[in-house]
């Protein structure tokens, strides 16, 4: 490649970035003179390329707004790490409804890649592996998506038609305060406006989403993660279990996230270390008790139990059972 085209390339590169670029900036990054640049940039046009000239004391050049341009140059160290990007989004879940648009993508950016860079990377796929499986995940509605990501942004009240885990249907009208995905699924957490009262909705149970007028002021406290990871811990369960564990925040936390339990840690003294042992209060809902036993087991720390009573007789249950598989032959 010439040269000259290889810096009419570059010149496209730079305006492809965005914002207005001046003639000063552009001979400088190119190292040519100004009237070269405005050469360079008369090609582009001459190739259908809308370059637009901007006047005044910060003028330059630009691409016309909203414009698609062809071709999308990527280094080989930027192709690769979209494909990676694509290769672990389809892997979470993090793709929309549309699934055949994440294997198109890659597909496109693969067969233009150079077969050096193509078969290296052909190589990592067949040497990466992952310590989940995949499994069913939900994929949201991309216009669904982009509904509510807009409401979020502009602070605007959206109607959802909403069915809950009982099969339940109803309207909601939704003060939006992000999109988390999680664990594979996708949720909305925000305000319900009628009820007054936060809320979190899987996104595969919105079946359309409608933009409202009016506005609402975003609140003060933890960002949208924190009050989805809060929701599942406080969520209505068939048991209600209360613990003291005498560890530290990080041991108890490696057992039961934030997703699955509540950590009380009133009464510590100020600035006391996180890594400091002491007994915690810990709370959480489960419609199954079966799984809690081993989890306390696996912490190897002092423990109380203060409800339920169900709770207790399956740690003596666990306990006789590991007793007597201890016992020699």
């Amino acid at each position: 490649m010439s040269r000259p085209t290889a810096r009419v390339l570059t010149l496209l590169e730079l305006l492809q970035s965005g914002g207005t670029r001046t003639v000063a900036e552009l001979s400088d990054r190119l190292g040519v003179e100004g009237r070269t640049v405005r050469r360079y940039v008369d090609q582009l046009i001459d190739l259908d390329v809308p370059v637009e000239s901007v006047r005044g004391r910060y003028g330059g050049y630009r691409l016309a707004p909203g414009y698609r341009l062809p071709p999308l140059m990527f280094s080989d160290d930027e192709a690769l790490a979209v494909l990676l990007g694509l290769v672990a989004g389809r892997r979470a879940g993090l793709t929309t409804a549309e699934r055949t648009a994440n294997e198109t993508a890659s597909a496109k950016i693969r067969r233009v890649l150079p077969k050096h860079i193509a078969h290296r990377f052909d190589a990592l796929l067949e040497a990466l592996a992952f310590t989940d499986h995949a499994g069913e995940r939900d994929h949201p509605d991309a216009s669904l998506l982009l509904t509510l990501a807009d409401a979020v942004r502009h602070r605007r009240p959206v109607s959802i038609r909403y069915t809950d885990r009982e099969g339940r249907r109803s309207e909601r009208i939704l003060h939006p305060y992000g999109i988390v995905a999680h664990s594979g699924r996708w949720y909305v957490t925000g305000k319900d406006a009628r009820i007054g009262e936060d809320r979190t909705f899987r996104l595969d149970r919105v079946a359309a989403a409608r933009t409202l007028p009016g506005s609402f002021e975003a609140p003060e406290g933890p960002g949208p993660a924190q009050r989805v990871l809060s929701g599942f811990a406080t969520a209505e369960y068939r048991h209600e279990v209360t613990l003291r564990i005498h560890a530290t925040v990080e041991q108890i936390r490696a057992r039961l996230p934030a997703t699955v339990a509540t950590l009380e840690e009133h009464g510590v003294p100020a600035g006391e270390d996180r890594a400091t042992e002491r007994w915690l209060r810990v709370e959480l809902r489960a419609e199954s008790l079966d799984w809690l036993p081993a989890v306390l087991a696996s912490l190897n720390r002092p423990f109380v139990i203060e409800r339920p009573d169900e709770l207790r007789d399956l740690v003596v249950a666990l306990a006789d059972r590991l007793k007597s598989c201890a016992h020699h032959p």
